[in-house]
């Protein structure tokens, strides 16, 4: 298989790397993590995620990848809305129920869950709290890149954040 550029044109032939290697070469680039929620036609579902990015702070809007083979698909594929709680040290095990095989019923009987301004699931814990409107929708090779305007903020200013670096966690405090 060769690259082709956003141009639609190959300068040179290149071999894109492997599964393999992307994803040994992401599990250097830390990033937060971060429980994806929301309320449908379906009911309530969610999913960890650690792609998550910022796009503009004008207006705020965030994205959110989310693998078109995972078992809430269709609910988000379905939903208006969603709530980025993005998670602290003390959520280790949330983040594991939200991205393993847990059935949906299970995965919000642990933590301690709220109502967004838009009805979705909110952490009440969460180191912050995005809830959105998604806007837009892309589908790139395996996963629909969901973008989502930003309507309402809930932030502990104390909180710490847990990452995911080299496949484990980890803590992000503030310096003292």
């Amino acid at each position: 298989m060769t690259i082709t550029a956003i141009k639609n044109a190959v300068t040179e032939v290149l071999l894109p790397v492997t599964p393999e290697q992307y994803r040994q070469g992401m599990s250097s680039l830390a990033a937060a993590v971060n429980v994806v929620t929301t309320t449908g036609p379906e009911g309530r579902a969610g999913f960890t995620a650690t792609a998550v990015c910022s796009v503009s702070d004008s207006p705020a809007t965030l994205l959110v990848c989310l693998n078109r083979s995972a078992s809430v698909h269709q609910v988000f594929k379905n939903s208006t809305h969603l709530v980025i709680n993005t998670l602290t040290s003390q959520h280790q095990s949330i983040s594991n129920t939200f991205g393993g095989k847990a059935p949906m019923s299970e995965r919000f009987e642990i933590g301690e869950w709220g109502e967004s301004a838009t009805d979705c699931p909110q952490l009440l814990d969460a180191a912050v709290s995005f809830d959105c409107v998604i806007t837009d929708v892309k589908s790139v090779a395996t996963h629909d890149v969901l973008f989502c305007q930003v309507v309402d903020i809930k932030q502990d200013q104390d909180a710490d954040a847990l990452l995911y670096y080299q496949r484990g966690y980890h803590s992000a405090c503030k310096d003292a």
